[in-house]
């Protein structure tokens, strides 16, 4: 195999194709190192990276370290730069190195080289492994004699090596402090060697001794030199020293707000607000009156639009956290008088996009963080500001100008979001200037429109007349903008329909559609009309998307949601107390759904399971038949009411229910299948980590309306005196963000109020009860549907790959232990991430349990073995670093046979909820018999069968 080979076996392997197993893949790149081509050499070195993203196991690392360290030690130069940066770009592999030493002894060994470049080098390469070897006194004596070379490029490389080594151990930090002064004081040092040393310094923060010492050093490098280069460098030094150590960030405030106010220069008050915004981010708690009254009074006082720009960033920075209260709270002037407030309101309307943008920010901030000041003014200042930013952005195409006008638009749905009796004249001006705005500045506009009739649904049916207008003439050709603009349209006008389109409203859409848009587009338009509850017309554009599709996979799942769409629309018409047509309305859903499923199974592949629809859809056609099955139980009261004898049965068996007769035993075999069901969606949602929190959110109302049910049925039929809904959480507690999830809680609340009002008047069961029952279940299945993003769109993808050791040679084959001794058995993983890490929610641990079985015994002795002997049960909690965690657990095998051992991961996040992710891996233990106790056993035989002779 050539190298060739490797590197198409180290890219992403398709679907159908063959993976090179890791052994392989090492082999092939090692062959590439003892290749006598340098080009050849050269690029397997830097295939390397891609081994360890693929392989990413320490056993593999360890030994393409090694041997990467060997030609490290026997390679030229330009070797052992390509090895550099292999190990500067894996980096977070260098911990899973197991052969430290002998790594750190072949790359040393270069260190004694004659050639200053090689040395230089090898310094570089020692300063990127500080991380592992951050206490190596001979790499410290090293980087120490470099800085006094005559060579500037051994020099430079030792001073990379010293911010490295400076960073990860506090005694090189303390050893190598006085030496970097020195240097830094000494005459003979040239000013760039000064620059490059000196934010060597920001490291110096282990110890407070430390950390002063430094201090004191900058401040005197600040007054000494006053050149610019000088002074920044040293400011921001100084910065990063105190942002480390905390303590000095109150003074450093004050120095950076010293220079900003009167240095002169344009490039150290660009570098001091660089360094104010870093520690607004950092520390904002520490920012007191002073500190934001001076920034204010800077920006107020200077000339310059790109330094008021960078004051305007701080201060809107500032604006959205604790410091606006320490602001506002002092003894001073009412808020709309401050300086601040001048300021942000002088800077609404000012002729730069940006500066503009950051001063309604700052006000809409401030109309936020103090509602219980007069702020109405306050109010009106931001809407207008916002509105004269949409007039003057809407026209433009550039970049800025939507940069602008998104920052604008976001700063007025937070306010509007606080303060709603500001939405209706907001609304009327955007439908207003939609008309004529250009279309990126549409689009932002109707993402603005969708949040508020989201937040205020009752605004919803004054824009529709005006949107349908504008939909008519929104397209006129099919460029990407105006296609984005179709969609974003269409998304407003399902938010404001609240799921009920009319026909004139479907056939504005569908022209447009076929005049202008393309598939894409129109399967976008069909996605958002399944999340907002519009089935029907989801349908139809499912229904003309499935023959414009290029692979049976997609025509499956476009086929799927459209009958998912059919399904949801057969429930749309029923009617309170008609519950024959209810029947048969969930009759033909689940006939729908069941050719939906089928459709959705043949649309999955191995690099696409669909596992969570498929789940997701199969609790749906279980919660129908369910609703189902309790209408016609809840009919059988008609059909099969309680004999006459029920009550002499009840008194005889002291059971009140055996009154209600056969109905009782149904209700509680129904309460217990909608708990059942409960119980799935809550493994749904523990299992669905990488799901936005709109999609938990709607699986956790469909477990909430299944414990409803549930509740209801208890609360009216099974025990009216003791049931309670606090066993079933809290409604509302969480605040409604959608449509969806607003109509379902007033389904919620409207059935426990008619609920408690039956059992208190009522005793069961009668018409009444079982009446209530179906109007519950009606009014549940009334709610259309919402399928949410995670249902189409995965944005957050998270694995963990596991190994095990010792591991069988086969898949097939048992690990061999003996029954007198402990398996050690270790578990190492690996965290895997998409394009888009941390999106939703991080990994804080990961959670590994460890379980094991008796399959089958083997024949031998029967010894008393403890309970807790037979069987394993083990759980740890790993917190991974660089996406890699290892830990080992202590089995026991008392009883000879085979065992089965289960090794399943979950992962914490960093709100401490546990995530059932998996995976989950099996392996096979056989308890062998150990050969002291056989060979005891074999002479016992012996003894005996002597014995029986004798006695024979």
């Amino acid at each position: 195999m050539s190298l060739s080979t490797a590197r198409s076996f180290l890219s992403e392997a398709g679907y159908g194709e063959q993976e090179l197993d890791a052994n392989s893949a090492l082999m092939e790149l090692d062959k590439g190192l003892r290749s006598g081509k340098l080009g050849e050499q050269c690029e397997a070195v830097v295939l390397f990276p891609k081994l360890f993203q693929k392989y990413p196991f320490p056993i593999l690392i360890n030994s393409a370290f090694l041997k990467l360290a060997d030609i490290f030690r026997l390679g030229n130069n330009f070797l052992r730069l390509c090895v550099l940066k292999v190990t500067q770009q894996s980096e977070k592999h260098l911990e899973k190195i197991l052969n430290v030493d002998e790594f750190v002894k072949r790359v040393f060994s270069v260190i004694h080289s004659n050639d200053p470049v090689a040395r230089a080098i090898t310094l570089r390469m020692l300063g990127s492994l500080a991380t592992i070897i951050p206490e190596r006194k001979n790499a410290h004596h090293s980087v120490h004699q470099s800085l006094d070379s005559h060579d500037n490029v051994e020099v430079e490389a030792a001073i990379f090596a010293s911010a490295c080594f400076s960073a990860q151990s506090k005694d090189f930090a303390a050893g190598i402090c006085n030496k970097i002064s020195e240097m830094i004081q000494g005459l003979d040092t040239p000013v760039e060697l000064k620059l490059k040393l000196i934010p060597i310094l920001q490291h110096m923060h282990h110890n407070a001794g430390l950390a002063s010492s430094s201090r004191d050093l900058l401040q005197q490098l600040v007054a000494s030199y006053p050149s610019t280069p000088m002074v920044i460098v040293t400011l921001h030094t100084f910065t990063q020293l105190a942002a480390s150590s905390l303590i000095d960030i109150p003074k450093q405030l004050q120095l950076l707000l010293q220079y900003l106010k009167d240095d002169p220069r344009k490039a150290v008050k660009r570098l001091a607000i660089q360094d104010l915004k870093l520690l607004a981010k950092k520390a904002p708690h520490l920012w007191n009156r002073e500190n934001t009254q001076t920034m204010c009074e800077c920006a107020l006082s200077s000339p310059y639009t790109g330094l008021k720009l960078g004051m305007l960033s701080v201060l809107a920075t500032l604006s959205g956290t604790i410091a606006m209260k320490q602001y506002f709270s002092g003894p001073s002037a009412p808020p709309r008088l401050t300086d601040l407030v001048k300021l942000a309101q002088e800077c609404s309307y000012h002729s730069n996009l940006a500066v503009a943008a950051h001063g309604v920010t700052v006000l809409a901030n401030i109309a936020i963080s103090c509602p219980e000041k007069d702020m109405k003014q306050l109010e009106q200042d931001t809407v207008m500001g916002v509105e004269s930013l949409l007039v003057l952005c809407s026209q433009d195409d550039g970049p800025r100008a939507q940069a602008t006008l998104k920052t604008a638009l976001t700063s007025l749905v937070r306010l509007l979001k606080s303060r709603p009796h500001l939405s209706q004249s907001v609304v009327e001006f955007l439908l207003c200037q939609l008309r004529s705005a250009r279309d990126p500045s549409r689009v932002l506009m109707c993402h603005a429109l969708a949040a508020i009739a989201t937040q205020l649904p009752v605004l919803g049916e004054g824009m529709l007349g005006d949107l349908v207008d504008l939909y008519r003439v929104a397209s006129h050709s099919s460029t990407d903008k105006q296609q984005e603009l179709l969609v974003s349209l269409a998304t407003v006008v399902f938010v404001a329909s609240q799921s009920s389109l009319t026909a004139e409203v479907k056939t504005v859409i569908k022209q447009q559609l076929e005049n202008v848009a393309n598939g894409w587009t129109v399967y976008r338009i069909a996605r958002q009309a399944s999340r907002m509850g519009c089935h029907e017309f989801s349908s139809e554009l499912y229904q003309s998307l499935r023959t414009r599709v290029a692979s049976e996979h997609f025509y499956f799942w476009l086929n799927s949601l459209k009958e998912f769409s059919q399904a949801e629309q057969c429930l749309s018409g029923l009617n309170d107390g008609d519950y024959s047509v209810a029947m048969t309305a969930i009759a033909e859903a689940l006939r729908s759904y069941q050719k939906g499923i089928a459709s959705l199974t043949a649309a999955s592949t191995p690099l696409s399971p669909l596992a969570f629809q498929c789940d997701f859809v199969k609790m749906r056609i279980d919660t129908l038949q369910a609703l189902s099955q309790l209408i016609c139980t809840c009919s059988s009261l008609k059909t099969s009411p309680p004999p006459a004898i029920a009550t002499t049965i009840a008194l005889t068996s002291g059971n009140e229910l055996q009154r209600c007769g056969r109905i009782a035993m149904q209700m509680r075999v129904s309460m217990d299948e909608f708990r059942s069901l409960a119980a799935r969606y809550a493994a749904l949602y523990q299992s669905s980590f990488d799901a936005d929190s709109a999609t938990l959110r709607n699986v956790e109302l469909q477990q909430q309306s299944c414990l409803l049910v549930s509740h209801v049925i208890e609360a009216l039929i099974l025990d009216p005196h003791s049931a309670s809904f606090q066993d079933y959480g809290t409604l509302g507690s969480v605040q409604m963000e959608s449509e969806y999830e607003r109509r379902m809680m007033s389904v919620f609340n409207r059935v426990l109020e008619e609920v408690e009002g039956l059992s208190r008047k009522h005793p069961p069961v009668s018409y009444l009860h079982t009446g209530c029952l179906c109007d519950a279940v009606i009014a549940l299945l009334k709610v259309p549907l919402s399928f949410q993003r995670y249902f189409f769109q995965k944005l957050q993808s998270t694995s963990i790959k596991l190994a095990l050791s010792p591991s069988p040679r086969t898949p097939t084959e048992p690990i061999p232990v003996q029954s007198n001794q402990q398996l050690t058995l270790k578990v190492e993983g690996v965290v895997q991430h998409g394009s888009t890490p941390g999106l939703f929610r991080k990994i804080q641990s990961v959670c590994l349990n460890v379980s094991s079985a008796l399959q089958s015994k083997t024949g031998g002795p029967e010894y008393k073995v403890p309970l807790d002997g037979k069987t394993n049960d083990i759980e740890q909690r790993v917190e991974p670093h660089n996406d890699y965690f290892s830990t080992q657990f202590l089995l026991n095998f008392s009883v000879l046979g085979s065992h089965t051992v289960n090794v399943e991961a979950s992962v914490v996040d960093e709100s401490g909820v546990e995530w059932k992710t998996g995976p989950k891996t099996t392996v096979s233990v056989k308890s062998l018999e150990d050969p002291y106790s056989q060979q005891l056993r074999h002479q016992q035989m012996q003894q005996l069968q002597y014995q029986n002779k004798i006695n024979a």
